[in-house]
């Protein structure tokens, strides 16, 4: 266990984060041929085409970062980028790290070497970096400038969310959800789930999994009907990364579906010394003793989990189901069985309902257009075309004619382009480019008119959500990097990475307990206490810029 987790702590040091946290909420739609659309979801929706903005002549190529390693959609080859190309005057070469994320963007920073648009997560310490660094434009300022018509498409609320003290928007974000959205739409779900793969769990009798009893009994059972898949050895427990905050999988998503609390008496709650989520870290822990985690959840990164979730080899795990849809559809094609579905999970003693979290307002990334820009006013208009009614149809149901047909007001996909969408995504995307493979600019309430019923196999994890979804954006709490505050609240994190492995591998109930009795005397020796109360107040102020107690 030592070797175990000393290897697990190193490789937290060096690997790229993942994306553990990157989505917390907000799942992505999808479509298909059948099914009718929600009118009360279409009403709202502006028409903004007609005055939309017209293509300048000739194509300007910019170069678009994206921080994600594992992005690897091409810009050109497939009839939505080509189409937009034609319609804005703009292609694409994207950039993504080989390596790691933030070693990467910090390196282009210092450098100056920035290309001419950004794509990063909201909660990155680099946006901070960029925007008083002065390296990237005010969106607000680019409008007025060269494209009014950007305030008309532009989501008031998210532009809202967005301005800074001094009053510009330096950013645009994707998946952006109000409270209102979440109240007034009832297709609006979670990407946290807890998936079983279906045919495993229907031959051990699909049984209660939300106790730590029927848990435990039901792993075992599973190993012991399939120790392995295809030849390898099965996993009976898969999860997220571990990274240099934690594992999401076993913090964050357990304690939302433990429906642990955010506050409590007017004060942000502890989630992480909560006695319910012990109790099942507990669990979890005895598990691991009898060698029912296995090592490959503690080392494993994204491509090789990726790999295995290709392969089937997962019997249960707690999951953003959006992050497997390529793999969901491998499994699919090759035996319908095989996929995973979304079941109860982890329950708290009282019986409570989850708190699986929407998208918040914050959204996923954040877009923003370079001081380095060789054309900024092509930029703003380009951005204005992808935030647009018309731009959010082109990267949702691809182009019109080629890939559907609208038939009474309702998209229909075209057969061969739907198989091919169910089947094989990698080539889906490579030949169409469709169903938000351009996702850095989408608008999944904007995009709920055109959506429709439809057997994906991916989507069943997303419909089961829609049920337990609440709103906790209030919550995403950004401290500026250059603080004493960010630097504190980092220790506490990178401690909490490091402390949770150690609870996992614990020999005992007792050493798990000394660890965690531990963990909270170093993290009160950091400042934990009055940090907690600097975050309430960020919260306080989130509540009230979204007008919610």
């Amino acid at each position: 266990m030592t070797c175990l987790l000393t290897l697990s702590v190193s490789l937290l040091t060096a690997c790229t984060p993942g994306t553990g946290h990157a989505l917390e909420g907000g799942s992505v739609g999808h479509f298909s041929s059948e099914g009718q659309p929600d009118q009360a979801d279409t009403a709202a929706q502006p028409d903004v085409a007609a005055s939309a903005p017209k293509a300048d002549p000739g194509v300007t190529q910019f170069d678009w970062y994206i921080n994600y390693s594992w992005f690897n959609t091409g810009w050109g080859s497939n009839a939505v980028s080509r189409a937009i190309t034609e319609k804005t005057g703009v292609s694409i070469d994207f950039v993504t790290p080989s390596g790691n994320e933030a070693e990467k963007l910090n390196a282009l920073m210092a450098s100056g070497t920035l290309p001419d648009l950004i794509t990063i997560g909201w909660w990155e310490p680099q946006v901070n970096d960029l925007i008083q660094g002065d390296m990237v434009y005010a969106l607000n300022e680019l409008a007025d400038q060269y494209d009014p018509h950007f305030f008309d498409v532009a989501d008031p609320q998210a532009v809202g969310w967005y301005t800074q003290p001094d009053g510009n928007l330096y950013g645009y974000p994707n998946s952006s959800i109000t409270p209102e959205d979440v109240a007034s739409n009832d297709r609006i779900g979670s990407n946290q789930t807890f998936l079983v793969r279906k045919d495993i769990y229907e031959a051990i009798g699909s049984p209660d999994m939300t106790t730590t009893e029927g848990f435990e009994a039901a792993v075992k059972k599973a190993k012991a009907k399939f120790p392995t898949i295809n030849g390898k050895p099965l996993i009976p427990i898969g999860a997220h990364i571990f990274d240099d905050t934690g594992n999401v999988s076993f913090d964050q998503y357990l304690q939302n579906f433990l429906a642990i609390p955010m506050e409590k008496d007017g004060r942000l709650y502890d989630r992480d010394t909560d006695p319910e989520y012990i109790r099942w870290l507990k669990m979890f822990r005895k598990l691991n003793e009898e060698g029912y985690l296995s090592t490959d959840i503690f080392i494993d990164q994204r491509v090789q989990m990726e790999e295995k979730l290709a392969e089937g080899r997962y019997f249960c795990m707690l999951y953003q189901h959006t992050d497997m849809t390529a793999q969901q559809k491998t499994l699919y094609a090759r035996d319908p069985d095989s996929i995973y579905i979304a079941v109860d999970g982890p329950r708290n003693a009282s019986g409570a309902d989850y708190m699986l979290p929407s998208g918040t307002a914050s959204g996923w990334t954040l877009t923003m257009i370079s001081k380095n820009c060789k054309d900024p006013e092509k930029a703003i208009r380009f951005l204005d075309y992808l935030i647009s009614e018309e731009g959010q149809k082109m990267v949702y149901l691809g182009v019109e004619g080629e890939m559907y047909e609208m038939k009474d007001g309702v998209p229909v996909i075209n057969k061969e382009v739907q198989e091919l969408l169910l089947t094989d995504r990698a080539k889906y995307d490579a030949l169409y480019g469709g169903d938000d493979a351009y996702w850095m600019l989408q608008d999944n309430v904007m995009q709920l008119q055109w959506r429709t019923e439809d057997e994906d196999p991916a989507t069943m994890p997303e419909k089961w959500t829609y049920g337990h979804t609440v709103y906790t954006g209030q919550y995403d709490v950004i401290l500026p990097s250059d603080t004493q505050d960010a630097y504190v609240n980092d220790r506490i994190k990178k401690l909490w990475s490091t402390t949770l492995i150690e609870m996992l591998l614990s020999g005992s109930d007792e050493e798990l307990e000394e660890i965690l009795e531990l963990y909270k005397a170093k993290r009160e020796a950091l400042g934990f206490s009055e940090l907690q109360k600097k975050k309430y107040e960020y919260v306080k102020e989130a509540k009230r810029k979204l007008g919610i107690e």
